[in-house]
């Protein structure tokens, strides 16, 4: 045989403890950090799209819409955006609507 027992041993336990190194790894660390990274988080979650409609005549003079998925008053925004933006180096600002200055 070319490949004797002491050989197989020598290169396969290697590769398989860095295979299920490389499965841990990518179970507790990249899924949890793509999951944390997900935009929409616990909105809606039910729903294969969530959106809202407005009427341009109720918006009044000025609205603030929430476009990171954090505000607790969703659609609404709350400033959970600046919190978002210091965990993950993001930039994502709210929608602001307002009546034109006459």
């Amino acid at each position: 045989s070319i490949c004797g027992y002491k050989e197989f041993f020598t290169i396969s336990v290697p590769v398989a403890v860095a295979a299920i190194g490389g499965y841990l790894y990518y179970h507790y660390v990249c899924r949890k950090r793509c999951k944390k990274s997900r935009i929409n988080q616990e909105i809606d979650k039910d729903n294969p799209k969530v959106f809202h409609s407005f009427d341009i005549e109720d918006i009044g003079t000025k609205k603030v819409y929430c476009r990171c998925w954090r505000s607790k008053k969703f659609p609404y925004c709350d400033g959970a955006h600046s919190k978002h933006n210091e965990e993950t180096g993001d930039n994502v600002g709210p929608l602001i609507i307002k009546a034109k200055d006459a």
